[in-house]
């Protein structure tokens, strides 16, 4: 932990199929047929489907989890405020970037932000992570 600092930044990237929000229905039961029904969702605001939100702050997860802190992270607290909808064919960018490091206790505040392909912001929030050994 003690190579962490302010401002260090990871990403990764997600395109989001209709398999990946299909997957993501089952596995967390969540069939609400604005992510899953075009005839449903084009009555919608949204005209077509979107995809769950909780797929792009999965992408954060594994962004915190796989690259910065990296393996052994555990959350400990995060916010989200979706600010726009994820359509299928869209590639969702997960940035975290540190804000503080807890010198006395192996805890980290990262800024959490998603995008999509056009840099628009879909996600945006914060975390609290507990670094692994």
């Amino acid at each position: 932990m003690s190579d962490l600092e302010q401002g260090d930044k990871a990403s990764r990237s997600l395109t989001i199929s209709d398999d990946t929000i299909r997957a993501f229905a089952e596995v967390t039961g969540d069939t609400n047929p604005v992510h899953l029904d075009d005839d449903y969702a084009a009555g919608t605001r949204f005209g077509r489907r979107i995809a769950h939100g909780m797929i792009a702050a999965g992408l954060v997860s594994a962004t915190l989890a796989n690259d910065l802190p990296g393996p052994g992270t555990v959350y400990l607290n995060q916010t989200l405020k979706f600010k726009l909808p994820v359509y299928p064919g869209d590639t969702v960018t997960a940035t975290v970037e540190v804000l503080t490091v807890r010198p006395d206790k192996p805890i980290v505040t990262l800024s959490t932000v998603c995008a999509n392909q056009d840099g628009k912001v879909v996600l945006e929030g914060e975390a609290v992570v507990l670094v692994g050994d």
